[in-house]
């Protein structure tokens, strides 16, 4: 087998795109938390002392709009206005109406609310069934917010980003290539201090040590300074990162995002039932690797098309396998959002790290309320029926 490279990034929950996504998706939860039926697109824009969040909104809740913008900027960490935004002093603009009734006629009887088509993925490269690319970048990213938040790198700002390279021999990873990380600091510390502290703190600490060797290439903050970031140094839009949210490049997307969007929207609910499925699949051990394909018509229940790659992976026909997964899994969006608890205020913490490779646990919603199932969709809870769709 030939030796390839392959690359996928991450960003921290203090990126301006991020803090879009975590904006537009406390807002969700918030409607949610008061009435589970809420129909929600909220799109969010961040920039220096700015924040202003719109979109089409159908519920019987209220929710105060500022205070969630503003107690979600504080959560990530911008509480100094030298970050590029304060939740205390920003401004905040809302521009919230209606969703069309049009669309509602298709969506109140059970129809997908779009059209389109969704993609879901997994692979035994990694614990998570994940590629381990995007797996270790967002490792890194996690372990930038950790060692800040902690103080124990306390220099680090919210900003930054992380980007990993793993060499694959044939589809196994045997080592990691590159490691890129540009972390936004204070003014006053060393580039040789940030790069020793990042080293040792975050890459050496994230990294598995089977795959990381003295050959690994590090590039830490490598322009040499990065103090200017978040919403000050670049306006930050919800949905702007769907491929950090996904899989890091492997595999394909339907282009949809999902940060904003309650269940009702196919781009969001059924990406994750496709990876829910697929994730079962791995899991089973029919595959090596899966890609399953949903399409949709706006206001139709049922996918107009659903398409299972196992890249030569599986020694089951592909055919065997998409009709094991049909007979298993039901793929109507009323279905999946009753199977998978989607009305549930369990959103906000999609909106960093990714939406897949994540521990699916039970616990409170930070708006309150009983306890729900977070990342229900990473549950491999279909093994056993897939096995006995397929007859082995």
């Amino acid at each position: 087998m030939s030796h390839t490279l392959f690359t996928s990034e991450s960003v921290t929950e203090g990126h301006p795109d991020k803090i879009a996504d975590q904006i537009s998706d406390a807002v969700l939860d918030n409607l949610l938390a008061n009435d589970p039926n809420s129909r929600v697109a909220c799109e969010t824009l961040v920039t220096t002392g700015l924040a202003l969040v719109a979109g089409e909104v159908t519920t019987e809740s209220y929710v105060h709009i500022p205070d969630v913008v503003r107690g979600t900027l504080a959560r990530i960490g911008y509480t100094n206005a030298m970050f590029g935004i304060d939740a205390t002093t920003c401004a905040v603009l809302t521009n919230l109406d209606q969703q069309s009734l049009d669309i509602a006629l298709g969506v109140n009887t059970g129809g997908a609310g779009d059209q389109g088509m969704m993609f879901g993925y997994a692979s035994n490269e990694t614990p998570e069934l994940m590629p381990a690319t995007i797996q270790y970048a967002h490792a890194l990213t996690q372990r930038l917010a950790e060692v800040r938040k902690s103080g124990e790198v306390p220099w680090l700002r919210p900003d930054g980003k992380s980007q990993v390279t793993v060499e694959y021999d044939g589809d196994r990873p045997v080592r990691v290539h590159t490691v890129v990380i540009s972390a936004q600091h204070n003014e006053d510390v060393r580039q040789s201090d940030i790069v020793e502290t990042l080293t040792e703190k975050v890459v050496k600490a994230v990294i598995p040590e089977h795959l990381f060797d003295d050959k690994c290439i590090l590039h830490i903050n490598p322009t040499g300074r990065f103090v200017i970031g978040g919403p000050h140094g670049d306006a930050g839009l919800t949905g702007r990162k769907i491929i950090v949210d996904t899989y890091g490049g492997v595999g394909r997307h339907g282009g949809g995002a999902f940060s904003g969007k309650d269940a009702t929207k196919v781009d969001r609910s059924a990406a994750y039932a496709a990876r829910w499925a697929a994730k079962n699949v791995v899991a089973a051990g029919l595959a090596e690797r899966c890609e399953i394909q949903l399409a949709y018509a706006i206001g139709v229940p049922q996918p107009v098309s659903i398409r299972v790659n196992t890249f030569g992976s599986s020694e089951v026909p592909e055919g065997e396998i998409a009709r094991a997964i049909t007979e298993v899994f039901d793929f109507t969006p009323a279905s999946i959002i009753e199977r998978l608890g989607l009305r549930s205020p369990i959103y906000t913490p999609t909106a960093a790290y990714g939406h897949f490779g994540r521990t699916p646990e039970r616990r409170r919603p930070t708006t309150g309320g009983d306890e729900v199932q977070f990342f229900p969709w990473e549950l491999t809870d279909r093994i056993e029926d897939l096995k006995t769709a397929i007859g082995s």
